[in-house]
């Protein structure tokens, strides 16, 4: 038991060393480009000082959230990475908050920091099979399926619950249960603040239509439907991961 506990320590510790990377890298190339207005209605732009701090006061006030991720009581390690990284997401959107950025400006900096992390890790996962496969629809269904098994793996709750069926050449998952959101909406809830749900559905509720394309690869838009969303207060996340879209 104590071996295991240990092991666990050390693939934390490795994990969260290469998250802080993965943000640091992402918070530099997404907020060095950025033109901030302030009280004054002067543009400016954050110098690399302004970003170490930021990072810092990110890091910080992940360590004090952490524990209400309550990530032991979840059933996998992918659920448990994916419940992580959104803590990041909430964490930043209250760094930018006080620090007097805009709040509609604040959704759209965590949405592309997100977004520049989320493509370059679905841009590795998917690239074995895009070699392998030329078809769009096949690399979808292969790529979904993988993705399913980590690290959105469908344990149930309290982890990830999803129905997943086909539908011709599409592949349909039907999120009832994601840890992400429901950690995001607790939180909202407990501390009074819709922004914090608001900043988690205009980044991670936004990225599978991106997504999608990245996957199929095939030069076209359109591979991605959903009419419901968990975060927008629906029973279920309705995802229908289209094989060929209305512009082929």
């Amino acid at each position: 038991m104590r071996i295991v506990t240990t092991l666990k320590s050390i693939r934390w510790k490795i994990t969260r060393a290469g998250l802080r990377q993965v943000v640091k890298r992402a918070a530099k190339s997404v907020l060095i480009n950025h033109a901030f207005v302030d009280a004054n209605g002067h543009p400016y732009r954050w110098l690399h000082s302004d970003i170490e701090t930021f990072l810092a006061s990110v890091e910080a006030d992940v360590s004090a959230l952490r524990p209400q991720a309550t990530l032991d009581a979840l059933p996998s390690f992918g659920t448990q990475l994916m419940v992580e990284f959104a803590t990041y997401t909430i964490s930043a959107g209250r760094v930018l908050t006080n620090l007097g950025v805009p709040a509609e400006v604040t959704r759209q900096l965590v949405s592309d920091l997100g977004w520049d992390i989320y493509r370059r890790l679905l841009g590795l996962t998917s690239a074995p099979v895009r070699m392998m496969a030329r078809d769009p629809g096949r690399r979808i269904r292969w790529t979904i399926r993988m993705l399913l098994w980590f690290p959105f793996g469908a344990h149930g709750a309290p982890g990830y619950a999803v129905e997943t069926s086909r539908d011709g050449d599409d592949i349909l998952t039907h999120f009832t249960h994601c840890p992400p959101q429901t950690l995001a909406r607790r939180l909202s809830e407990q501390e009074g603040d819709p922004e914090i749900l608001e900043v988690f559905r205009k980044s991670w509720c936004t990225y599978d239509w991106p997504g999608a394309d990245l996957i199929a690869d095939d030069g076209h838009r359109g591979h991605y439907r959903r009419t419901r969303t968990l975060s927008h207060g629906d029973s279920v996340c309705d995802m229908c991961w289209i094989a060929r879209s209305a512009q082929q």
